[in-house]
């Protein structure tokens, strides 16, 4: 069967699926220049929102795709180059500008600091190995975006959020495995703990969400949320990178 038949063989409401989904991976993109947009006139609070709707956007639409079988129902386009093109967009590019625009690293440093986060950033999303096999992102995974949102809220002195910036940039070169919170397969062999960490994920996102709701105010309950969860993260990823699931992903290829 060739391209063609192949392509008139898909149903047609899974045909348009796969493209509604293509475009709403593609509408990260236009959430992005909005975050530009807010950056510029100096709307932060209101640009945190936009990359918030732009992760959330970027933590579904892999679950849709793989729902609808979207290289079946929409084979002619590459939904991976998409998704990294958007990703590199909102996730590198858009904090870049914000480092531009706001002033939480030194005046001294900004230039320095982009090209610590984009180039680390271009090295990392162009790695063939990028998302390992067993589903986890190797170096750190260019969260920029989260990054300046802690950075800007918890106003630490300027020269430690540039250390932090540089620090993570070099992390990007360490092949230590960070968990992908969508892609939880070989996190463990145990369904109710990979579920645990998905509800964790999203408890994070709502607690990281209230804390960008009071501000100007602060709530401690929330911060310490936020925080358990960003250390849960590391030692899980670590833990992973040390003991990974050997078996597991053994029985799996031998499948």
């Amino acid at each position: 069967m060739n391209h063609h038949n192949s392509i008139n063989s898909i149903a047609w409401k899974q045909r348009l699926a796969g493209f509604l989904i293509h475009l709403f991976t593609a509408s990260g993109a236009y959430v992005g220049v909005l975050a530009l947009l807010a950056i510029y006139d100096q709307k932060i609070i209101l640009s945190f929102w936009l990359m918030f709707a732009a992760i959330l956007i970027d933590s579904v639409d892999g679950l849709f795709a793989r729902i609808v079988k979207i290289k079946l129902a929409v084979p002619e386009i590459d939904g991976a180059l998409l998704d990294n093109i958007v990703d590199f967009f909102n996730y590198t590019l858009v904090p870049a500008f914000f480092l531009l625009v706001v002033p939480v690293v030194p005046h001294a440093l900004r230039f320095s600091c982009l090209v610590a986060i984009t180039f680390s950033s271009a090295y990392q999303f162009t790695q063939v190995d990028a998302k390992t096999s067993d589903h986890f992102f190797k170096g750190f995974p260019s969260y920029w975006n989260i990054v300046v949102f802690y950075l800007f809220f918890w106003q630490m002195n300027p020269w430690m959020n540039a250390a932090i910036l540089y620090l993570l940039a070099f992390l990007s070169f360490v092949p230590i495995k960070y968990v992908y919170p969508s892609r939880l397969d070989y996190l463990t062999h145990h369904k109710t703990l990979r579920v645990s960490m998905l509800l964790a994920t999203i408890v994070w996102g709502i607690a990281t969400a209230g804390l960008l709701w009071v501000y100007p105010q602060t709530n401690h309950f929330l911060v310490l949320i936020s925080m358990a969860y960003l250390v849960m993260y590391a030692v899980i990823s670590l833990y992973r990178t040390w003991v990974p699931l050997v078996n597991t992903i053994s029985l799996a290829h031998a499948e």
